[in-house]
């Protein structure tokens, strides 16, 4: 295995890294590497993106335009379309998305296509990364056998290794640079190069035994906060029912000092992995003829709420003497959360959708999320509306879905007939509370 020559061109900054998949996870990582003194290719199939990158614009609301631009301009940060560029490369990480099929099972697509775009220029002593969040074993079962298809082999011709993604879009406290970074690797030579290249650029490195464990490892951090949330999902229904703020019921848990972390209901799950993880990890438990009911539970209780938001809709309506059939409705957030640009598995997306079918005429004002389009479950073709407080009246009711900052929910809830609030945004309103419905 030809291990040194790459290590002291990783060591010495020299190594040409490319990124394979410029969204949330790549963009920002490319511009770490970059940052860091690497020579940075980007490759992704939409030419939008490779467009905008040569002109140094951002079209990730929370990456500024300003540093991406200094980047391209200076020639450390480029983007192209052409996988044969990867021949050229030391380095190739891969962070494609994986969403689930419509029978929510994992969906392999854009790996596989990825791999097989790569696996023609595929030369020895280059170094392949897998970022993408996925089941365990697919580093190994899935690219590993695409990227030898020329005869090459990992571990002994080129090296291996995946390390999970943990973007958190909008979180302030933490960014590409200064997340610990999980990293696995094919063998142990393997691991002694991944481990090199993302100690160049990144504050802290976390290496592990195999890339099944770092696979595991980003499903576990995933579940973990989908088993939570579903816990306080359910009470949150219960609490409907028994006519007590959960909201309030969690403020109060929370002053214990040890023993509990909050965790908040909300309309649903939103983000690529959250929503989509406990699926990964059942699926593939059922090879070890292994039932995770714990998990599915979860999972069936969060992808629910959608459905139990619009009832609580249904019923505020038949308060004021309203059917949801013919309903203007108008939803505030498409995103999946407050303050970003991301709707990927929006749970705002799936209550839009039941609305309609259930004859509401819908509308939805996001500031971030300017227009949505058919795809991933959604059928509409929507622009976002402007947030008049003049018309405000003239829905009959209108949903928070996403508790955007800029809002102003005082005047949101003086000026409309109906709020159902899913985030408890309104939570400082202190006029016209017997207009809101909390859901």
């Amino acid at each position: 295995m030809v291990g040194n020559p790459l290590l002291g061109r990783i060591q010495n900054r020299e190594a040409k890294v490319g990124v394979v998949g410029l969204g949330y996870v790549g963009l920002p990582l490319g511009m770490a590497f970059a940052e860091a003194g690497f020579p940075v290719t980007g490759l992704d199939v939409d030419q939008r993106k490779i467009d905008k990158i040569a002109k140094g614009e951002s079209y990730i609301k929370h990456i500024p335009s300003a540093p991406l631009a200094e980047l391209t301009n200076a020639g450390k940060l480029k983007a192209t379309n052409d996988f044969a560029k990867s021949r050229e490369l030391d380095c190739v990480i891969i962070c494609v998305p994986t969403p689930l099929t419509a029978s929510r099972e994992p969906d392999m697509t854009f790996i596989i296509q990825t791999g097989e775009a790569l696996a023609p220029y595929v030369r020895p002593g280059q170094l392949f990364i897998l970022e993408s969040t996925t089941y365990p074993g697919t580093t190994e079962e899935i690219l590993k056998p695409l990227l030898e298809k020329n005869g090459l082999k990992a571990g002994v011709d080129f090296f291996l290794a995946f390390s999970p993604e943990r973007e958190d879009p909008g979180n302030k406290g933490f960014n590409t640079k200064t997340i610990p970074k999980v990293v696995g690797g094919y063998s142990p030579a393997c691991l002694e190069v991944a481990v090199a290249l993302y100690g160049s650029a990144l504050k802290e490195v976390v290496p592990v035994t195999s890339t099944r464990v770092a696979e595991l490892s980003k499903l576990l951090e995933n579940i973990y906060r989908c088993v939570n949330i579903a816990m306080v999902n359910e009470m949150k229904m219960l609490c409907d029912r028994m006519n007590v703020d959960v909201w309030e019921v969690i403020q109060a848990a929370s002053t214990k000092p040890f023993g509990f972390q909050p965790f908040y209901p909300g309309p649903g799950l939103g983000g690529h992995c959250i929503p989509i993880d406990p699926f990964y990890l059942t699926w593939k438990a059922r090879e070890f003829e292994f039932h995770t009911k714990f998990i599915e539970l979860a999972g069936e209780v969060n992808w629910q709420m959608p459905y139990y938001v619009v009832q609580r809709t249904m019923e505020a309506l038949n308060q004021n003497k309203k059917v949801l059939n013919g309903a203007k409705v108008l939803c505030i957030g498409a995103a999946y959360k407050k303050d970003i640009d991301d709707h990927r598995e929006s749970p705002s997306l799936r209550v839009m959708t039941l609305l309609k079918e259930k004859g509401a005429e819908i509308a939805y004002h996001d500031p971030f999320v300017k227009e949505l389009h058919k795809g991933h479950g959604f059928n509409m073709e929507m622009k976002s509306v402007p947030l008049d407080p003049e018309t405000l009246n003239q829905y009959d009711a209108v949903m928070i879905l996403t508790d955007h900052s800029h809002i102003d929910y005082n005047e949101l809830v003086q000026r409309s007939n109906i709020v159902v609030d899913t985030r408890n945004a309104t939570k400082a309103v202190t006029q016209g509370r017997e207009k809101i419905v909390k859901a």
